[in-house]
Order: C-alpha cells, then structure tokens, then sequence
C-alpha cells in the first residue's frame, strides 16, 4: 500500500463521526427550532384568547354602566372599574339599618341590570357595608359594634336586591365597620362618605370534595383467641 492510500484509509473514519456529528447536531437544531416555533403560537394563542376575555369583560361592564345610566346620572351611586357605590344616605337614615323607600327603590332598579351581568360571568356580587367611626347610639346600641351595623346593612341590601330578583346563590355580604374609609372621619361630611354600600363583583367560589379520612377507633383491637402474653 502507498503512503497517500494508508493516509486516505486513516482519514474515512474521522470523517464519517464527523459527519454523524453534524447531523445529530443539526437534528437537535430543527428539534429546537420546532420547539420555539410551538412555543411562539401557544403565547400567541393565550395572548389572543386573554385579549378577547379582556375585551369581553370590558364590554360587559360597558353594558352594566348603560344600564346603571339613571342613577349615575342622578348622582345615586358611583361606577368605577366594576365597583358600584352607594352612599349610606340613599339606602339608610342614620342611626337606622332599615332602608329608606328611596334606597328600596334604586336597589329595585339595579336588580335586572345586576342580574344580567352576573348570568354571563363566574363571578358573585359582595356587597360590603361601611360605617363611620363614631360609637353607636339610640336604636343602633342593639348591635354590638360597628362591624355588626355594616353587615346588617350590607344584608339588608341583599335581602332587597333577592326580593327583587337577583339569584341569592351570586350574591355575599360582608361588613368593614369603620375600616377602610375613603375619607378622614374629622367631620360630619366626611363621615358621610365613608358610610356606604359597595357592591364589587368576585371570582365565584368553586365547590371541592372532601376526601373522608379513616375514623380510627379509640378501642385497641382485642387479643387473637389463644394468644399468650409476653414477647
């Protein structure tokens, strides 16, 4: 054999797992490519789907403002990102938990538009009640504290609002007492203010199952018949 020939026989090998390198690697490449490719049409995908829910949602809300058109415009409640609010002295004289006819009246007028929203979503409606931070006097010293005034209030309004239709199953009271004001209770504007109802509407809760745990008996099992004592 000549010398270039037994060079040429030493080199093929070299050649040949440099080959089988190169393919491997640009399998992975592709394989990497593709993944990408994958990758960028799924966030494509959820971005667009997030961007309909989004502009979904919006669109209800819009809706749900034109239908609360009338008492925003007369000044009754407040809309705000979802958020209805109304002031303690539409739905309650003071020192009283019981609503005014004005109040009954506006939570009838609310009752379809808030029903409608809430049938298209999975969501509840809270309604909150919020007090000032003065000590309850007259009628109002049945109630423990201002906590349990705000949540009787806040119940009373949902007991209004199931009479005049909304299903009870989306609806859940909760009350704040003094807490969270939206302005300093340094004057009786002011207190004004922060005795309210708002009513904001949550993710609706989801019902899980339990799993039964083993009831283990308190009674240590009895010895086998003919078991002798001992080890």
């Amino acid at each position: 054999m000549f010398p270039h020939e037994e060079e040429n026989a030493h080199a093929l090998p070299v050649w040949t797992a440099f080959g089988d390198l190169m393919a491997c690697l640009l399998g992975i490449f592709v394989l990497f490519f593709v993944w990408i490719v994958t990758f960028e049409v799924s966030m494509a995908n959820d971005l667009a789907k997030e961007r309909e829910q989004r502009e979904q949602a919006t669109s209800r809300l819009s809706q749900l403002e034109s239908a609360l058109a009338g008492p925003l415009r007369a000044g009754l409640i407040t809309f705000t990102e979802g958020r209805i609010g109304i002031r303690g002295s539409v739905l309650f004289d003071l020192n009283s938990a019981e609503l005014r006819t004005e109040g009954r009246k506006l939570l009838r007028e609310m009752a379809a538009p808030l029903s409608s929203y809430l049938s298209s979503r999975e969501e509840s409606l809270m309604v909150s009640g919020f007090t000032d931070d003065l000590r309850l006097r007259g009628a109002l010293r049945a109630y423990h504290d201002n906590w349990e005034l705000s949540t009787q209030r806040s119940l009373t309004v949902v007991r209004s609002l199931v009479e005049a239709g909304v299903p009870a199953d989306v609806l859940f009271v909760a009350g704040f007492g003094e807490n969270h004001p939206v302005a300093p209770n340094d004057s009786e504007a002011h207190r004004a203010q922060n005795r309210r109802v708002e009513m904001a509407p949550v993710p609706r809760p989801r019902p899980f199952e339990v799993t039964p745990q083993p009831v283990l008996s308190d009674v240590a099992p009895s010895r086998q018949a003919g078991s002798q004592p001992g080890g």
